[in-house]
């Protein structure tokens, strides 16, 4: 584990007692003497299959007698001399078997607090606490507290955070949360039959090894070859299918929930105001049934989804819990403005007839974005030259709220950034592209991520470069505050 931040003084604060693990965590640390040995023998196979050749009965039954007792050893010890205890501000993780180390997590520094359960953890009824942390390159966690136990140590922690005080925020308890969408496995699983890369994936687990074998007509060779495909196709059909089960997305004081998985139940929450981007993700086999797919880049953590598969509408309706006003389907125009007004109250968007009838035959995804009527293309003059025929994929809006760009002609992305996000932005312009006059400007967000208007003209390019510093300057100010809420 790591300690994020340590601060003097902490010894002065009041501490709740020290804690242990769930007594079903040595169990888990066991293996840990065992992963070893298994890692070394799949590491170097021939020399694990002489070396275990080379033993007898006896030394092998002897060998486990003194392994599998170690090992037991080994989990226990580590689970004994692993404690945590949380004080007014931090968590303190202590932790060590011969050397020492205690990490003091601040509270205020915690973007989020996820709770996990393995396919073996929810047999045995136990749970990790995973936390996502400040300046910190993987999450520390907890693991493993009884279900109840990290239930209710996420919700002290949240209130502490919250600036409850310590005598009472054992007692506030988890947030209630109200359900905004759920996913039905039929659905799922047909969007996943739909998808290009499933279908590219196994494909290639079915044809390259033949081919491979027809010309070399050596069986490591395809072994080596088609093991990896075929993890790639599973893991992009099946892994996915059990990864996304049961996607069920709530609203909540404290943010966003999300509970999913078939095998492995993973409980998270995606904070307030760490939102960096929301992508909208748009597959070409999944346009006649309006679906899409929402991706969020996340301050401090790796690339999540909110939605995998729902219909436009219901998902642009959760991406309005997360920006608000931000998107909203193309309509009539009369739709488009009483769907807008009623999460802009005041903003009418115009909508010409010519591009309502321009997004409904598909080189322009159908997303409003309050402020503008439609996406700006590039200057097909030069574009046409630069990108031959996927230029028209291209396109940008600003708005009060977002910075928005858009790609793709077969796999349609629309990347929201808000203004109050962006750290910095720049121009680039390549060699070509100052032929024809053009430049791409780059969005960088706090996700290390960054979002690009590709082929716009370097005019332009220049007064979004200026234009959107000032907006991300004012922007900061009415930004929604990064600390946790707790309540009803």
């Amino acid at each position: 584990m790591t300690a994020p931040e340590a601060t003097g003084g902490v010894a002065e604060e009041r501490a709740v007692g020290e804690r242990r693990l769930h007594p079903v965590t040595p169990l888990r640390r066991a293996w840990a003497p065992i992963a070893v040995i298994v890692g070394w023998a799949v590491h170097d196979p021939d020399q694990a299959q002489r070396q275990l050749a080379r033993l007898t009965t006896t030394t092998l039954l002897l060998g486990l007698a003194v392994i599998v007792p170690a090992a037991a050893l080994y989990g226990f010890l580590t689970w004994w001399f692993t404690h945590f205890s949380v004080t007014d501000t931090e968590l303190r993780i202590r932790t060590g078997l011969l050397f020492r180390r205690t990490a003091h997590i601040r509270l205020e520094r915690i973007q989020a607090i996820d709770v996990t359960q393995p396919l073996l953890a929810r047999i045995a009824g136990v749970a990790k606490l995973r936390l996502d942390v400040v300046g910190a390159e993987k999450k520390d966690e907890l693991a493993f507290l009884g279900e109840r136990e990290a239930r209710a140590l996420r919700a002290e922690l949240l209130a502490r955070a919250a600036g409850f005080a310590p005598e009472t925020a054992h007692e506030v308890g988890e947030a209630p949360a109200r359900e905004l969408l759920r996913v039905p496995p039929r659905v799922l699983a047909l969007s996943l039959v739909l998808t290009g890369a499933t279908w590219g994936s196994l494909i290639a687990a079915l044809v390259v090894p033949p081919v491979l074998w027809l010309a070399t007509h050596s069986l490591w060779t395809v072994i080596a070859t088609a093991a990896p495909l075929l993890g790639t196709a599973g893991a992009s059909s099946v892994g996915r299918f059990v990864a996304e089960y049961d996607w069920t997305v709530g609203e909540s004081p404290d943010g966003l929930r999300i509970d999913r998985g078939l095998l492995d139940r993973s409980h998270e929450t995606v904070p307030p105001g760490r939102v960096q981007t929301v992508r909208i993700v748009q597959p070409l086999l999944w346009r006649r049934r309006g679906w899409v797919r929402v991706e969020l880049d996340v301050a401090g953590s790796s690339n999540s989804v909110l939605v995998p598969v729902a219909p436009r509408e219901v998902a642009e309706a959760v991406i309005g819990r997360v920006l608000p006003g931000v998107a909203v389907p193309i309509a009539p125009r009369e739709v488009a403005e009483a769907v807008i007004g009623r999460v802009l109250p005041g903003v009418a968007v115009p909508i010409a007839p010519r591009e309502v009838a321009e997004a409904a035959n598909g080189p322009v995804l159908p997303v409003v974005v309050p402020g503008l009527s439609s996406f700006a293309r590039p200057p097909a003059r030069g574009a046409r030259w630069c990108v031959p025929v996927w230029w028209r994929g291209y396109g940008v809006a600003v708005t009060g709220a977002v910075f928005a760009a858009r790609r793709g002609l077969l796999r349609r992305q629309v990347a929201l950034v808000p203004h109050a996000k962006v750290q910095s932005v720049r121009v680039t312009q390549g060699p070509w592209e100052r032929v024809w006059g053009l430049a791409d400007v780059h969005v960088d967000t706090g996700a290390d991520k960054t979002v690009t208007a590709r082929l716009r003209g370097a005019g332009e390019a220049e007064e979004l470069l200026r234009g959107q510093a000032e907006r991300s300057r004012t922007g900061r100010r009415g930004a929604v505050r990064d600390r946790w809420m707790v309540g009803g």
